[in-house]
């Protein structure tokens, strides 16, 4: 049984007869929060002197609802009822996308709801552990929001970094200044990142200084990366940007334009090495066929792990 229904179980224990169960079958729904619930087993009915047999408990908690903000079906598996949103459109098949939303389901307009539940049926198993891989990716992401304070903590490059406020404003004003001091654990610096603000400061005041620090950090790594493995595929780069995409880490263009998130200064350098590596490859193929492939392989023969690493990996929630 995958981990995160073990987990929906545990919290049966401590919701259970909280939530009331949704309808079963496609029948309209509305959107419900939040995303991921226990369900509670549906009222038995009474008849004097008529034994009738409850829903096996085990049953019970091991069904977990998921449902879309914006669903408008629904449909109930053997492990989970789900919620999902329904678009018909302009196209030949049904196709299934899973986001941080939830499911998404597209048919054509001549198709029928009885055609698309049994293809949501033919899918279940691929559905459900999608799902679930997001429910737990987001409870990473909600683990790793950053509380904008002094003495908060912040990733910079794979390692963590201590927010100080420096009311003295030793480094100008607005300034920050990355400072290394002792061992917090052994083999692991402790480092601070002192920011010239004043005790009253608020959360905005050290959001937009910390961020303009990782961005002019951003900028220098990844000119530094670009240079060191650009060589290696025979290219040149031309320009680079930052950019703040919510979906997509990087991008190049035929003329040496390359583009990357900014917040990849989070993660270890290995991982930026990747997307760098990745943008560059585009600049001898601009597509994702084999030839490009052999290009990031012929620099990083461990790429296919790196990316691997990459998708895993939760950006911290600002």
């Amino acid at each position: 049984m995958p981990s995160w229904i073990a987990d929906m179980r545990q919290l049966a224990f401590d919701w259970f007869g909280g939530n009331e169960a949704l309808p079963n079958g496609g029948s309209e729904a509305k959107p419900k929060a939040p995303p991921v619930t226990t369900e509670k087993a549906p009222p038995l009915p009474k008849k004097p002197g008529v034994y009738v047999p409850a829903e096996p408990f085990t049953s019970v908690l091991s069904r977990v609802n998921f449902a879309h903000p914006r669903a408008n079906r629904e449909i109930a598996f053997e492990h989970a009822l789900v919620a999902y949103e329904f678009r018909r459109g302009k196209r030949r098949t049904i196709g299934f996308t899973v986001g941080a939303d939830g499911l998404v389901v597209s048919a054509p307009r001549v198709t029928s709801i009885k055609e698309v539940e049994a293809a949501l049926r033919e899918k279940e198993r691929w559905i459900i552990a999608k799902l679930g891989e997001a429910h737990e990716r987001h409870q990473r992401m909600e683990s790793t929001r950053i509380e904008w304070r002094d003495g908060a903590s912040i990733p910079f490059l794979g390692e963590p970094v201590f927010l100080e406020i420096d009311p003295r404003q030793r480094h100008g004003s607005g300034g920050a200044v990355l400072q290394a001091d002792g061992e917090s654990v052994p083999g692991v610096a402790h480092r601070t990142l002192q920011l010239g603000l004043p005790n009253t400061a608020t959360t905005e005041q050290l959001r937009d200084t910390t961020q303009a620090w990782l961005m002019r950090q951003a900028r220098r790594v990844f000119t530094a990366r670009l240079d060191h493995f650009a060589p290696q595929l025979g290219v040149q780069w031309k320009k680079l940007s930052l950019s703040s995409a919510g979906t997509r880490w990087g991008s190049a263009s035929a003329d040496g334009s390359i583009r990357l998130n900014w917040r990849l200064v989070h993660f270890s350098e290995p991982i930026i090495d990747y997307v760098v590596v990745h943008e560059l490859a585009h600049l001898r193929e601009m597509n994702h066929g084999p030839r490009f492939w052999a290009h990031v392989e012929s620099v990083m023969p461990d790429y296919a792990s790196r990316r691997g690493e990459l998708k895993d990996e939760a950006v911290p929630k600002w």
